[in-house]
């Protein structure tokens, strides 16, 4: 177990090795940040944004919360967003959960979690949506892993839903919304192959808040 005072020989030995491969690494590091990609992921502690894209800090914008929720109500995940679209112009925005989602395992639970029951109604909403499939699952583990799958899927559907992403994408052709799921078991990513076109076009009858015709 890594004590408390052990991170910051951590951390010298980590500058180190950066600057040993690139010594003008922090410099450009502390310039003006411009990622492509927004990662909305769980707050899990075995899944390191970055890492298992392969890519650097400084690429990658970074949102987590208790299995990847994106609720209209969430002022933080709606500053994220909005800033990453309009401020840092990325192009491309990752919902990402994972199999074995305590987040997820606990809103099919049907009991009183608390404090949690206002953040796992998102969940929970989910599950109802696709009540009938998931109870068509008989296996447990299956059932959790499904409906972190179906979490994933809805969720970019709410990203989709903010007018700032609508009108980027009118205007740019980017942000594009993609859903992922990492499976811990083997540390590959399954990309759910959301149709971001598709989804945009079904929803704006109710959700276009574009002001275009």
């Amino acid at each position: 177990m890594t004590t408390y005072e052990e991170l910051f020989e951590n951390n010298r030995r980590w500058v180190a090795s950066m600057m040993a491969k690139d010594k003008h690494f922090f410099e450009r590091l502390s310039g003006q940040q411009s990622p492509e990609f927004l990662y909305i992921g769980c707050s899990d502690s075995r899944i390191p944004a970055n890492e298992i894209m392969g890519l650097e800090p400084g690429e990658v914008f970074v949102h987590r919360n208790i299995a990847n929720v994106v609720a209209s109500v969430d002022l933080n995940a709606m500053s994220v967003v909005n800033y990453a679209v309009a401020q840092l112009h990325v192009k491309h925005i990752i919902v990402c959960g994972h199999y074995n989602c305590g987040g997820v395992k606990a809103a099919m639970q049907p009991k009183d979690m608390g404090i949690l029951n206002p953040w796992l109604r998102n969940i929970r909403d989910v599950y109802r949506l696709h009540q009938a499939e998931l109870d068509g699952i008989q296996d447990e583990h299956k059932r959790y892993d499904r409906l972190a799958e179906l979490n994933v899927q809805e969720q970019c559907i709410n990203v989709i839903k903010m007018a700032v992403v609508q009108k980027s994408y009118m205007k740019n052709r980017y942000p594009v919304v993609h859903g992922w799921v990492f499976d811990l078991e083997t540390g590959h990513i399954k990309d759910l192959a959301i149709d971001f076109d598709a989804v945009l076009k079904n929803i704006q009858k109710i959700y276009d808040l574009t002001g275009e015709e």
